[in-house]
């Protein structure tokens, strides 16, 4: 259930049901870029690169207000350096991006926070040595007792902290965290770090919330609260951009998906176009998942397949022999230098 004590900004702000949602995206095009009804954050040809390699390369994205985007693609895609982009953990080559028409450009992580926008991490990032309604706690915005001054003064203080630490102690119970208060962030499973990452963005009273693989490392008994959790940030009037790899994940919670691959984005679309797209099918499987293999009467292979298969053996011996494992290979890779 939705909390009943919401900032004023979420109280006033338009609740999109199931059906408008779906009516919004009716007649957005499925192509990258797309414009969208109601954005609330436009981003303009921003990039970055790291030595030789273009790790974020985007021309043109804007993300829908009050709805779920899923942000997918193969890892190493730039998913994470966007979010680090728009979040303000790094600093971009070029490019721009605002909310509401208001730039967060050149901004750093609390200045983003401050504008209302916020993010979890892939790792979670929990103080360990703290007690868990703590670390929940500490998200709480302008708080006058953090102020080395105003500690000689607790009676300017005191009521702001009881109101800090009523709020921390509900978004606790909603988390199902709080028989954990007491207890040090460190002592948690995964599943409920992620659970304590998400309570603590939301004591800022965030307008968007960025969730980096929300999902990765998580006890499966946990996934299904998670993702409830995530439709409520939306059916609160939240807007919710989230990274994820679990394509049942992105079709169960997602209004909107926008696919990366090498930095770009490449496709854009609902949930359930998403395997008619050639592009994305080529980003996740390589561009040659539809070609045959061939092999002569005796097993071994010919052609396109002898070709990849002596590329394979090289790059596992080079491997071996700069001291490397033969755990992930990188296909794609390969392919892509032996059309």
């Amino acid at each position: 259930m939705p909390d009943h004590r919401l900032p004023d900004h979420l109280q006033t702000a338009t609740v999109l049901t199931a059906e408008e949602r779906a009516s919004i995206f009716a007649d957005v095009p499925h192509s990258p870029g797309a414009p969208k009804p109601d954005p609330i954050l436009v981003v303009d040809n921003v990039s970055r690169t790291f030595g030789g390699l273009k790790a974020v390369d985007v021309a043109h994205l804007e993300i829908q207000r009050g709805c779920i985007t899923g942000l997918i693609g193969p890892n190493g895609a730039g998913k994470t350096t966007l979010f680090n982009l728009l979040t303000g953990f790094d600093r971009p080559d070029s490019g721009t991006w605002s909310m509401d028409g208001h730039s967060l450009g050149r901004m750093y992580p609390h200045q983003v926070a401050r504008r209302g926008v916020v993010r979890t991490f892939q790792l979670t990032k929990a103080l360990s040595k703290l007690t868990v309604l703590d670390n929940v706690r500490l998200g709480a915005t302008g708080q006058r007792g953090e102020r080395i001054f105003n500690t000689l003064l607790p009676w300017t203080w005191k009521a702001q902290e009881r109101a800090v630490t009523e709020r921390a102690n509900e978004l606790l119970a909603r988390f199902k965290l709080d028989t954990k208060s007491d207890d040090l962030a460190g002592s948690l499973s995964g599943g409920q770090r992620k659970l304590l990452e998400m309570a603590r963005a939301l004591m800022t009273e965030p307008t968007v919330v960025m969730l980096d693989e929300p999902m990765a490392g998580v006890n499966p008994a946990l996934t299904q609260s998670l993702l409830g959790h995530i439709k409520s940030l939306r059916d609160e009037g939240m807007t919710v951009v989230f990274v994820e790899h679990d394509m049942d994940v992105i079709r169960d919670i997602s209004d909107w998906v926008v696919v990366m691959a090498q930095g770009s984005v490449i496709a854009e679309s609902t949930p359930g176009h998403l395997s008619s797209n050639n592009a994305v099918v080529d980003a996740y499987l390589g561009s040659h998942h539809d070609q045959a293999l061939e092999f002569d009467d005796e097993g071994n292979p010919v052609g396109a397949t002898a070709v990849l298969a002596e590329a394979l053996e090289n790059a596992e011996a080079e491997t071996l022999e700069t001291g490397g494992d033969l755990s992930e290979p990188d296909i794609t890779e390969l392919r892509r230098e032996n059309p």
